[in-house]
């Protein structure tokens, strides 16, 4: 999976697609960093639309990106979440966290 970054006024679109695991970790980790250091950008939005898996490994890294995103000061949002990833998410306790639409 490689993550691609789209951004649209003051948000940060993180478009996912595939598998959201370990392996994406080093590309996951490098365009939310860009959008964080992004002046313009005030709310980053992780976008679920097209994954079909995701493991801890994954819910890890959003539990990190939800932590830089609090320093930073902008909000988080995980959007066009599927079935599948819904469940892990629900499971995971994650809407308790994360605002999620």
């Amino acid at each position: 999976m490689t993550p691609t970054v789209e951004i649209e006024g003051d948000v940060g679109r993180v478009v996912l697609s595939g598998q959201f695991d370990f392996s994406a970790h080093r590309e996951f980790r490098q365009v939310c960093e860009t959008l964080i250091a992004d002046p313009s950008v005030k709310e980053v939005l992780v976008d679920f639309q097209n994954v079909n898996y995701l493991d801890s490994s994954a819910l890890g890294m959003l539990l990190l990106l939800k932590e830089k995103i609090g320093v930073a000061n902008k909000s988080l949002a995980l959007v066009n979440c599927r079935d599948t990833v819904k469940q892990v998410l629900e499971i995971a306790c994650f809407g308790k966290i994360f605002t999620i639409r």
